[in-house]
């Protein structure tokens, strides 16, 4: 909580106050006074008297500074060597660094401020300095100080400036207005360069650009220092900033056009910042008191100083925006997995069941790779190739594998939370949506289930008929029922399982915002490479035809990929990892089945492994859509406060109607 320094005394500190100490010097001494008020306990032996009784509820930082102020109230010669010194300190720096380019980058990039970030935390900072900034980084860079400094009065801030000015009154306007007209107009040029950036530009509303926001922010600036009437410009000055920062949200309402990156949001939230900066340098110009103006100033410097401390905020803040949009895309997926009518309803069992017979083949493709006794990387990868070609052939002939849905639906379900505050309507929708989901995902596993072991079955008993022996033999039989035995690490693998297919949903939604982003559509449609090639009607068509499909690729890829080469790679760095997909564990034990015969079903290891079908499908299916759900939520900056009412709504549907939560209405 506190600084660890070395403890020092008032007489110490007030002995060492030398003015014409070297620069690096004095300014040890300044670190060294905050480090004498951050000491807990009571401020020293030294006193004139008590502090007031109102005082004893403050912290002790202010309790001490308290005391400072009466100190040198009471010895005039220490006052005036700590007022020339505080003028020797404040009066070399420059104040724009701290007013100006405190608590932003020195770059306009996503990485870059990643980059500084990590030096500010490893790296140790030297009172050697003339930039007031890096100074105040020193002094000021614990949360609590932003806690003791919410505390000071006006009555004691002015003290302060009146022991900087060395005399009763501050003098009007205050010696440092210069710097904060200087330090405006320098954010007023940095506010009109990001905004007219070309990546900003050709994303932002035509509309409001037409009065020239980012140009006339400059040009209204100026008339602080130069203009007849300064509390006019000020206003002016208020108003091209919400213009600027309207133009800069509109950058979110072109996304489905254009899409979105990291560096995109990352300048989006720069120009609200700096915005927000200018603003608390009007304010503090526009106070009735130098003393009412700038404790307002100091709070929002070190509020500015401690957001760009950590590494945490800067993803969950600059993340936010592009995981909104890669679970929009996500969403826009999954409405089409939810089943709401019957014959909706009998459509997902068709495709399911389609499904299902390729995977039944992929299983059996699975068993071929495993004999060829490959190495564990490339037995991984081709494995991983076989998965992906499956998943992309089901898309492709528009079946489903059940256990995708849920990382696509979840999106879809976070967007009906939006309204449930406002009526019971919104919570009725929610609970519906509820049903509609759990339904689709039933008719997905039973569909794929249905199918899978059927197929594998048929193809094991026509091997074992036209050639003597199963495709998959009994030593490959024994072992599926070793792994796929409950009371294993089946479970484990089933939700880690469940992870990779969460991970494919993302994976999905940030390959089809690349795509958006980088205009590859278009691309396709008016290169005149592909023009000359295709010809324009297939130009046309290919590029309709990968925006449509690229999510889906994109996810049917990277989840074959995951499920044959991270168990590969777990294996290499001695992580002991598998899968358990539950269509595809299905399709091994119908394999095993056809390979023992009837006989198996004496054996007790193999209901053990029937048993953990259903144990495998749940956690495929909860946990992508677990993880899922919460993502979406944390996008769009929702927490679920109405529990109550939700968990009510759902449990009288299950008490008034259970049916539909698995089968359709008949109308």
């Amino acid at each position: 909580m506190h600084r660890q320094l070395p403890r020092t005394t008032l007489i110490e500190l007030l002995t060492a106050a030398d003015a014409q100490a070297p620069a690096p010097e004095r300014h040890l001494w300044l670190i060294r006074l905050l480090g004498w008020l951050q000491q807990p306990g009571p401020p020293s032996a030294y006193a004139p008297g008590d502090l007031p009784a109102p005082c004893e509820r403050l912290p002790w930082p202010t309790r001490r500074l308290i005391h400072l102020l009466n100190v040198l109230d009471e010895r005039p010669e220490d006052r005036q060597r700590i007022t020339t010194l505080l003028r020797s300190i404040f009066g070399r720096l420059d104040a724009t660094g701290l007013l100006a380019d405190y608590g932003f980058p020195p770059r306009q990039g996503f990485l870059s401020e990643l980059a500084e970030r990590l030096r500010l935390m490893c790296l140790p900072g030297t009172p050697q300095t003339q930039d007031l900034g890096e100074l105040f980084h020193l002094l000021f860079r614990h949360p609590y100080d932003f806690s003791w400094l919410h505390t000071l009065d006006t009555a004691t801030t002015r003290r302060l400036l009146q022991l900087y000015a060395g005399s009763v009154e501050v003098t009007e306007p205050p010696p440092w207005q210069p710097a904060l007209i200087e330090s405006i107009q320098l954010l007023a040029s940095q506010l009109r360069a990001a905004g007219l950036s070309a990546a900003l530009r050709q994303r932002m509303s035509a509309r409001l650009l037409v009065d020239r926001p980012f140009h006339r922010i400059v040009q209204t600036a100026e008339t602080l220092r130069d203009g007849p009437h300064p509390l006019q410009a000020a206003l002016a000055l208020h108003e091209v900033l919400d213009t600027c920062c309207a133009a800069a949200d509109s950058v979110r309402h072109h996304l489905d056009e254009h899409g979105i990156s990291v560096d995109l949001v990352f300048q989006v939230e720069q120009i609200h910042a700096r915005a927000q900066r200018i603003r608390a340098l009007l304010a503090c110009l526009a106070a009735p008191e130098p003393a009412e103006g700038l404790t307002p100033l100091l709070l929002h410097l070190v509020q500015a100083g401690m957001e760009r401390h950590g590494i945490t905020p800067l993803f969950s803040r600059h993340y936010s925006l592009l995981a909104r949009k890669v679970t929009e895309r996500s969403a826009e997926t999954g409405a089409h997995y939810i089943t709401r009518t019957l014959d909706e309803y009998r459509t997902m069992l068709r495709q399911a069941a389609g499904g299902g017979a390729i995977i039944g083949l992929t299983t059996l493709m699975k068993f071929a790779i495993s004999a060829l006794s490959l190495s564990v990387f490339w037995a991984g990868f081709w494995a991983g190739m076989n998965y992906a070609a499956s998943f992309v052939l089901v898309q492709l002939l528009h079946f489903t594998v059940a256990t995708k849905q849920p990382a696509m639906t979840a999106p879809t379900l976070a967007a009906k939370l939006e309204g449930i505050s406002a009526n019971d309507a919104a919570v009725e929708d929610f609970v519906d949506e509820v049903t509609h989901l759990l339904r689709s995902q039933i008719a997905g596993i039973i569909g794929n289930l249905a199918m899978v072991v059927p197929v594998v079955l048929l193809i094991q008993g026509w091997s074992n008929a036209t050639v003597g022996a199963p495709v998959v033999g009994a030593d490959s039989a024994a072992y599926v029922l070793h792994t796929l035995h409950l009371q294993g690490p089946t479970v484990l693998f089933a939700a880690f399982t469940g992870v990779l297919l969460f991970v494919s949903s993302l994976v999905a939604g940030w390959v089809e915002n690349w795509f958006v982003f980088h205009r590859l559509d278009s691309a396709i449609a008016w290169n005149p490479r592909f023009l000359h090639t295709l010809g324009t009607q297939r130009a046309q068509y290919w590029a309709q035809w990968w925006r449509q499909h690229i999510s889906g690729i994109a996810a049917n890829v990277s989840l074959g990929l995951m499920l044959g080469i991270v168990p590969a790679l777990g294996t290499f760095f001695g992580l002991p990892l598998e899968v358990r997909h539950v269509t595809l564990a299905a399709g091994q034990l119908a394999a095993a089945l056809g390979a023992l015969g009837a006989d198996v079903l004496h054996d007790p290891a193999f209901w053990w492994c029937v048993a953990a079908i259903p144990c495998i499908g749940l956690l495929n299916v909860g946990v992508s859509f677990y993880l899922a759900f919460r993502v979406a939520l944390a996008s769009r900056g929702l927490r679920v406060q109405d529990r109550g009412r939700l968990y009510t709504a759902m449990r009288r549907r299950w008490r008034q109607r259970p049916a539909t939560f698995f089968f359709p209405p008949r109308t």
